[in-house]
């Protein structure tokens, strides 16, 4: 079956049988777009970017994904827990997979510098979609962005990286970022809010012995056929994320 205009300019999230993450999304992630998913510890952020990973590698797409917080293995255990069985698009190279360990020192005792290897790095940016998981991380401790604040303002040292971020997704590249906001300084985090083309905050509500999460959907340029404003879902082990309900406004 031949693609639709719209479609040609989506990376389909797949998983159709699964979930309705993809068409509560409109059919999939704009190419060329920066994407923002922003939220507090605990809402479902690297879930979600862990089951984008999985949908798109699924759909024959490239990915490349960078965690600070999981190394390889605790990061195949994360996916094998939810029914994402990545190991095939990892051996296929279709799937790669980065650890930037922000905890420790390098072989000149400092912090690492892990915003300057991204930005100097080619490898990392041939994929067709780049997950930074979480991205808010490097604006915290990375000693870079210290530097370039330094220089200017925080404000100006955000401008430069989402410049760096634009030229990249220039095309049809899509960059992911995944930013915890406690903590950051509103000069930070303001700028990366601006210029995203999609900007998704997701939130979690207790309730009794269960918790509500929820996707609220902020800006969505690009999109293919009608996108959710909030999409409510839950993490259930051994299926993986599983949309609730959907909301159309």
């Amino acid at each position: 079956m031949s693609s639709t205009p719209w479609q040609r300019r989506l990376y389909s999230l797949g998983l159709a049988h699964h979930d309705q993450l993809n068409r509560a999304f409109g059919g999939g992630l704009p190419k060329g777009s920066v994407v923002l998913v922003e939220g507090p510890y605990g809402t479902g952020k690297s879930t979600l970017a862990g089951r984008i990973a999985y949908g798109l590698t699924e759909q024959s797409h490239e990915v490349t994904y960078l965690s600070t917080e999981r190394p390889v293995s605790a990061f195949l255990d994360q996916m094998q827990s939810l029914s994402y069985d990545v190991t095939g698009a990892i051996l296929d190279r279709r799937l790669l997979y980065l650890f930037g360990d922000l905890s420790g020192f390098d072989s000149d005792g400092e912090p690492p510098q892990l915003l300057s290897r991204l930005t100097s790095s080619r490898r990392m940016w041939e994929m067709d979609v780049a997950i930074l998981d979480t991205f808010g991380d490097i604006l915290r401790y990375d000693p870079t962005f210290d530097v370039l604040a330094e220089q200017t303002d925080r404000r100006r040292a955000a401008q430069q990286v989402i410049s760096f971020f634009r030229r990249v997704a220039r095309g049809e590249r899509t960059v992911i970022l995944t930013v915890d906001p406690s903590g950051l300084a509103a000069e930070t985090l303001e700028p990366f809010r601006a210029i995203a083309d999609v900007l998704l905050e997701l939130t979690v509500t207790p309730g009794g012995r269960s918790v509500r999460r929820s996707i609220d959907v902020r800006r969505f340029v690009g999109m293919g056929q009608q996108v959710d404003d909030s999409i409510a879902f839950s993490i259930r082990p051994g299926i993986g994320l599983v949309v609730e309900n959907r909301r159309v406004v």
